[in-house]
């Protein structure tokens, strides 16, 4: 039975939407356990009428939350009864857990993660990978997303490792096609970093490194890897999720501005749903840190339940496909710097 915790503080909908998150996951998978962290009183409430195998549920009490605009090094040292906390705790003594599911904040988790559980053997330093469907209908990964603002040569070298062996094994994409995000497609475009790391990617055999990509090119179905500084991936991510539900609005208010684009908008109602649902992000799950010696996924702060669901799915078919196992591998066959 494969145990996976599920924080249930700190996101905008929590503990309801981590809750019943887990209650979906518990169904779709009848192998796992999940231990939810957090106050216990809030949590029973939540699951009070649901339906569940009280077998493979446990709650661990933990009264205290993190809040994202606390400073992450102080909080995960002050705070921990917290909800974060006690979950990193266990998933880093008792090696019955797996993972690590959490919608609360990016900056005490990656912290906590770092400092409590630590790296893959051979890794610089982890990265988030989320994923976004692309227009044919496929899938892309953008790594790192957030969790290295700075980074070298060589981390870009081990985020295009990691992340195609992510892609490749959880998601069954052959032979991932791996891009580094820069201002040209060039070869030679870009700061010295870039252009180090374009050089270091296209001697990796074990990656299928297609060259440079402009940020314009995310969502076109010509990659499934972009791998990114996590400043610039971060922006990349963001813009790319808010002009997509920007356009969404639009679309609704130019709709409702005239009859006829009403009568029009009833004809294809079941397209306009249709791509309301390609484009909504909390179907996609959460961004998985790779390169942590255990599996920890972040998701958004605003998920729902069936994003953390999909969390809770991902962090599943990390644990199914050893995938720390086969980076480490990997990885190892690589020199590199040390912090």
């Amino acid at each position: 039975m494969l145990k996976i915790l599920v924080d249930c503080f700190g996101g905008d909908h929590s503990p309801q939407a981590n809750v019943e998150g887990a209650l979906i996951a518990l169904k779709q998978f009848c192998d796992i356990h999940i231990i939810l962290t957090g106050d216990e009183a809030a949590i029973r409430g939540c699951l009070e009428g649901k339906e569940y195998d009280a077998g493979r549920l446990e709650i661990v009490h933990a009264p205290e939350v993190i809040g994202c605009d606390e400073k992450p090094t102080s909080a995960i040292r002050l705070k921990r009864e917290s909800s974060l906390m006690k979950a990193i705790r266990m998933l880093r003594d008792d090696d019955s857990t797996a993972a690590v599911v959490s919608t609360g904040s990016t900056g005490a988790l990656v912290s906590a993660a770092l400092t409590r559980i630590g790296r893959v053997r051979g890794v610089i330093r982890p990265a988030f990978c989320p994923i976004l469907p692309t227009m044919d209908g496929g899938l892309v990964g953008i790594c790192d997303s957030g969790a290295n603002v700075e980074v070298k040569p060589e981390m870009l070298r081990q985020f295009a490792i990691m992340s195609s062996l992510y892609m490749k094994h959880v998601y069954g994409v052959d032979s991932p096609r791996i891009a580094l995000l820069n201002v040209g497609e060039e070869p030679e475009k870009g700061d010295e970093i870039h252009q180090k790391a374009h050089i270091l990617l296209t001697e990796t055999p074990e990656i299928n490194f297609v060259g440079n990509m402009e940020s314009r090119d995310l969502l076109s179905g010509r990659y499934d890897v972009v791998v990114a500084d996590g400043f610039s991936g971060n922006v990349l991510v963001k813009t790319t999720e808010g002009t997509a539900l920007e356009l969404l609005k639009k679309l609704k208010k130019d709709i409702f501005s005239r009859t006829i684009y009403k009568v029009g908008a009833l004809l294809m109602k079941k397209m306009f749903a249709d791509e309301k649902e390609f484009m909504n992000y909390q179907n996609y799950g959460g961004s998985v840190l790779l390169g942590c010696s255990k599996t920890v996924v972040k998701g958004h702060g605003s998920s729902n339940a069936v994003s953390v669901a999909k969390c809770i799915e991902q962090a599943y078919r990390m644990e199914q496909s050893s995938l720390a196992a086969k980076t480490e591998k990997v990885i190892l066959k690589y020199e590199h710097y040390e912090d």
